[in-house]
C-alpha cells in the first residue's frame, strides 16, 4: 500500500465512525458555517488547531503559514481576514505561535535560505531587531529563542490592529478580540501571551479616521 492510500482509507473508517456515532453529523456540518474564532496559526504539522483545542470541525476557521505572520503586503492572509471578519462575524481571533518554531529558529541565524524564505523570514528578523535590547540580554540561546517566538506572536496581533478590517469591526460592532497564544510542543499546554480588545489603542499613525 502507497502511503498516501492510507490516508483515503483512514478518511473512510473516520466517515463512518462520525456517521455511526451521529447519522446527521455531515448532513448537519455541510449545512452552514458559523465558527466564532478565526486561527492564525504556524504550518507546523504538530500544532493542530482542532486537536490542541479540542473543537470539532466548523467551530474554527483556520489559517496556517510558516510562523504564524501577519504581513500586511500578504493578499492570502488578508482575504482569509476579511472574510472571517466580515462575513463569517467571528468574535476572537487567535493568533497562535509555538515554541520550538523552525520558521523563528531560522530567522535567528544567518543561513542563507534562498530568495523566497530569505523574504519570509526577514520579517521574523524585524521583531528580533525591535526587541534586540531584550533579546540580547537573554544569556540562555534557547530562554531567548522562547522569548523571541513569544515576541513574535505579540507583533503579529498588533499587525492586525493596525488593519482597516480590524479597525472597521471594532469601530462597528465592538469586535472581534485579538489573542496572542504559544503552544507548547513539550506539554500540550497553550500560554496566552497578549490581548487586544475593541477598545484598545494603537500609535496613532496606523488609526483609520474615516471607516
Amino acid at each position: 500500500m502507497k502511503v498516501y492510500e492510507k490516508l483515503l482509507l483512514e478518511n473512510k473508517a473516520w466517515a463512518k465512525e462520525k456517521v455511526a456515532l451521529d447519522p446527521a453529523y455531515f448532513n448537519k456540518l455541510s449545512d452552514i458555517q458559523t465558527p466564532e474564532f478565526l486561527w492564525i496559526g504556524c504550518s507546523d504539522s504538530r500544532v493542530p488547531a482542532n486537536e490542541i483545542t479540542n473543537t470539532q470541525p466548523g467551530e474554527i476557521f483556520v489559517h496556517r503559514n510558516i510562523a504564524n505572520m501577519v504581513i500586511h503586503t500578504d493578499v492570502n492572509l488578508l482575504s482569509v481576514l476579511e472574510y472571517a471578519v466580515t462575513h463569517l462575524k467571528v468574535k476572537h481571533i487567535i493568533v497562535c505561535g509555538h515554541y520550538g518554531c523552525g520558521g523563528v529558529k531560522a530567522a535567528m541565524s544567518n543561513q542563507d535560505f534562498k530568495q523566497v524564505l530569505n523574504m519570509w523570514l526577514r520579517h521574523i528578523k524585524d521583531v528580533f531587531h525591535l526587541h534586540r535590547k531584550e533579546l540580547n540580554s537573554i544569556g540562555d540561546e534557547n530562554k531567548k529563542f522562547d522569548r523571541l517566538v513569544e515576541l513574535n506572536v505579540q507583533e503579529q496581533v498588533l499587525h492586525l490592529a493596525k488593519t482597516s478590517i480590524i479597525q472597521r469591526a471594532w469601530k462597528h460592532e465592538q469586535r472581534p478580540q485579538i489573542h496572542g497564544w504559544v503552544y507548547g510542543l513539550k506539554d500540550g499546554i497553550i500560554n496566552p501571551v497578549c490581548e487586544l480588545n475593541p477598545d484598545s489603542d494603537i500609535e496613532a499613525l496606523y488609526k483609520y479616521d474615516d471607516i
